[in-house]
């Protein structure tokens, strides 16, 4: 029997028909997966930055060694789902760098350059950090070539404050403390502390920043050109870093001593083996062809 329909019944099985199609989960390929499940960090993935000349005023010389670098092969403990890299902060006093400049702070800092980069794409780390005023852990992804023109995505940065983390994006003509740098505040009841995804979906036109998949920021290729040229065309690695004081915490809670940008309450928890960083898993995924 051959059934009619109104017109308006069609028209709305039709919106119906194409919002589901919206709705449906998009085909992403696998660009990078680390869930550092193993013994030591895989060199094959990432490079360990080792730095005697700091920038933005920061306290920390950055060091290869195993006690600012390391992996929990098992840490559920912690609350990760496998294995989990740790950036750990040292107190040092008196560290001499190759280039002969001192300090009182040791840290990590890890890229993907060369050995993984990526141009558009959804980058997503599940993190956790200490707080403490001065503790300025990042997640982030840089292009290769002079800064700023090579072109800044910043996923996550805190500088010691639980209650938000920030996202921002630098290039030419727009960096630093600009209308593009912007402080994203995490959900009610949340805070650094504890696990959080933090993500950036990036486009041709546009960037998407979220945590726990919960929008923060948005900024769109109109948004970045009325201040300078859009740098997010090219490649870029991923970095995973915990810088101590410096330009950015100091300009938050105006420290400046003990250090610049550093409390004395911070500088006891580094000294007490508290100042760390847990990173669960980092993915990189593209929409499928």
């Amino acid at each position: 029997m051959k059934l009619f329909f109104p017109a308006a019944i069609v028209a709305i099985l039709t919106i119906t028909s194409a919002t589901a199609q919206q709705n449906q989960p998009k085909k992403t390929d696998t660009i990078f997966f680390e869930d550092f499940n193993q013994k030591v960090l895989d060199r094959s993935k990432w490079n360990v930055e080792v730095t005697g000349n700091t920038v933005n005023d920061e306290q920390q010389a950055y060091v290869d060694s195993a006690s600012t670098i390391y992996l929990l092969k098992n840490a559920s403990g912690e609350g990760a789902n496998n294995g989990a890299l740790v950036l750990k902060a040292l107190y040092h006093p008196g560290y001499t760098s190759k280039e002969n400049k001192k300090y009182d702070f040791l840290s990590g800092r890890i890229n993907t350059r060369h050995k993984m980069e990526f141009t558009y794409g959804t980058a997503s780390a599940r993190m956790k950090m200490a707080s403490g005023a001065g503790l300025w852990p990042a997640f982030w992804a840089l292009g290769n070539g002079k800064w700023p023109d090579c072109g800044e995505i910043d996923m996550m940065e805190t500088v010691g404050d639980s209650s938000w983390t920030s996202n921002a994006l630098h290039g030419p003509g727009y960096f630093g403390n600009t209308p593009l740098a912007y402080r994203a505040f995490l959900p009610k009841g949340t805070d650094v502390t504890q696990w959080h995804v933090y993500s950036v979906e990036w486009t041709h036109d546009s960037l998407i920043f979220k945590v726990d998949d919960r929008v923060t920021y948005t900024v769109t290729r109109a948004m970045v050109e009325k201040y300078g040229r859009w740098a997010f065309d090219n490649p870029k690695f991923i970095i995973l870093n915990f810088a101590l004081g410096g330009g950015y915490p100091a300009g938050v809670n105006k420290v400046k001593a003990p250090y610049f940008g550093i409390s004395d309450s911070t500088v006891n928890k580094i000294k007490a083996g508290q100042a760390k960083v847990f990173v669960d898993w980092v993915l990189v995924t593209k929409a499928s062809n």
